[in-house]
């Protein structure tokens, strides 16, 4: 196994929760309006410092999405999912788009900034 590289944003960004690492910036960020198992989610046009498992078609409230999870390069917790397509035309600006979990991530700064604990049923909850 090789030396593990990660890539280290500016500005401010967004970490994952377990290892730190970065994950997106904040100027990549299109919406906050999205709910996932855990709470709120985050929906972003590009992150970094993750893998994507493989494909698959998940049924979501808003249609059915082929999707592939992500996980952190570093610690392999899963911080998301990417939409690789959308069935549903009013659903394709989200082809290519990565959801953050909110609760799998903190401000760049080392701030926890989540504060939701309760359930909040998502689009991820209906597989």
């Amino acid at each position: 196994m090789g030396r593990l590289y990660l890539i280290q944003l500016d500005g401010r960004f967004y970490s994952c929760r377990r290892c730190r690492s970065h994950l997106a910036n904040c100027d990549e960020l299109l919406s906050k309006a999205f709910h996932c198992r855990h709470g709120k989610a985050y929906l972003f046009n590009n992150v970094v410092n993750v893998s994507a498992g493989p494909q698959e078609d998940r049924m979501m409230t808003t249609g059915k999405h082929t999707v592939a999870d992500i996980y952190c390069n570093c610690c392999q917790q899963l911080v998301g999912w990417k939409y690789e397509s959308a069935y549903e035309k009013t659903q394709k600006y989200k082809e290519g788009k990565f959801i953050l979990e909110r609760a799998k991530m903190i401000d760049g700064d080392g701030s926890d900034f989540y504060l939701d604990t309760h359930h909040v049923g998502s689009d991820a909850d209906d597989e």
